[in-house]
């Protein structure tokens, strides 16, 4: 799991600083604690042993089944994706995540079998997309009728540090995606990709008819999949839906799953992830980068949209996929929220004066980027809804004060009493 180790890891020079109603554990107790981690250490790598070995032959999730919508979640112990299974699960689909979690979490994947624990309705499935035999394996052995695919790396500095790793994860990966699919005849795609893939337009706001000038290797590799589906789909009878979001904050309204990034990836991740980190005093500030930006406050500006209104998108866009069409939509507020914006919201939603220090700009990023989200809410009847941003940060706050550790408590809970 991600978090294994992470408030050990770190030093906290106020750790016994309580901060937004929190108290941090006291020091004494780490022994303790850290037995217990690694006891939820040794349970998930036991959880994943048999996972990885479970059969899926000759199940609900191995036949077509009138009435049922089975779709493939990829990446879906993800931040994401694990939303995205939840709103299908709830909406009544058959669900099976496909995972490898180098970035997902199992306490997600756990959470959704409690929630629905009725047999066919969900399984987990423990595999790489970067192993086209293993990819094959899975699906010659369910009967899938959509796919939706979120797996991949996705910060944008760390993408020009290591662009291999993107193109491969990426690009790579929806190839082989799409050959599996058809291969065994799964009629429907639903394709995670991103704004990045704009770059820095001249223009704003952003269209799906701005054209697609990437600047960074993570907008690039998207750009390159979605060539790739758009290329596969003139041959072929597939209905895809390429969804292009923006900035993802926010979690379930009802505080069953978050956003629990690995500690080693703070440096380029969400910038949401980094203002709750410093609220908790896990980080001493926050790092803005880039103040000399042709914006009105010199920061960046960003379009930020509700994870639940994003999900909802998915959903929406797999209604209204048509076989032999690939619609393409920018998923978004319509509306540009500067950084400085942001880290006020933050402030705001989590009770604490969070230090800021403004740092020179990050490799790869650019100034101003916000949707024009007209066509999305004309033909699949989309709109967002969750436009409070500091409500949305609220939301997220809750579930991470609720879960200091990530989902590594739940997890050794789960797998204690299972």
């Amino acid at each position: 799991m991600q978090n294994l180790g992470r408030t050990r890891s770190q030093p906290r020079s106020n750790r016994s600083m309580p901060l937004g109603g929190m108290d941090y554990a006291d020091p004494k107790k780490k022994s303790n604690y850290v037995g217990k981690i690694l006891m939820a250490a040794m349970l998930t790598a036991l959880c994943i042993l048999m996972l990885k070995q479970s059969p899926s032959f000759n199940t609900p999730f191995s036949r077509h089944e009138p009435g049922v919508t089975h779709v493939l979640v990829t990446g879906g112990a993800g931040y994401i994706g694990s939303h995205a299974a939840l709103r299908l699960l709830k909406e009544s689909y058959r669900v099976t995540i496909v995972d490898n979690l180098s970035r997902g979490n199992l306490g997600a994947i756990r959470i959704l079998q409690e929630l629905f624990p009725e047999p066919g309705r969900l399984q987990f499935i423990y595999a790489d997309l970067g192993d086209a035999k293993s990819v094959h394996k899975v699906f010659s052995q369910n009967a899938f009728d959509a796919v939706m695919h979120f797996a991949a790396v996705a910060y944008v500095g760390e993408s020009t540090l290591d662009p291999l790793k993107y193109y491969h994860n990426i690009t790579s990966n929806t190839l082989t995606v799409l050959e599996a699919m058809a291969t065994h005849g799964v009629p429907t795609l639903i394709y995670s990709s991103t704004c990045a893939t704009y770059g820095e337009p001249e223009k704003m706001p952003i269209t799906e008819g701005t054209p697609q000038l990437p600047i960074n290797p993570y907008g690039k590799a998207k750009k390159m999949a979605e060539d790739i589906i758009l290329d596969f789909h003139k041959n072929s009878n597939m209905a895809g839906m390429i969804l292009r979001y923006f900035n993802v904050i926010g979690s379930d309204p009802d505080g069953r799953l978050g956003e629990a990034p690995r500690p080693e990836l703070r440096e380029h991740g969400r910038i949401s992830g980094a203002c709750f980190d410093a609220a908790r005093g896990i980080i001493p500030g926050l790092k803005v980068r880039g103040t000399d930006y042709k914006t009105p406050d010199g920061t960046c500006i960003r379009d930020y949209i509700d994870v639940t209104d994003l999900v909802d998108a998915h959903v929406k866009a797999l209604e209204k996929a048509k076989p032999g069409k690939v619609g393409i939509y920018n998923v978004g507020t319509g509306r540009g929220r500067s950084v400085k914006e942001f880290v006020e919201a933050c402030k705001a939603a989590t009770g604490v004066p969070i230090k800021v220090d403004f740092l020179p700009r990050r490799p790869g990023d650019y100034a101003e980027v916000y949707s024009d989200p007209t066509k999305i809410r004309n033909e699949l009847n989309w709109t967002a809804k969750y436009t409070d941003l500091q409500e949305s940060l609220q939301v997220a706050w809750r579930w991470q004060k609720s879960h200091l550790n990530g989902y590594v408590s739940s997890l050794a809970t789960s797998l204690a009493t299972s």
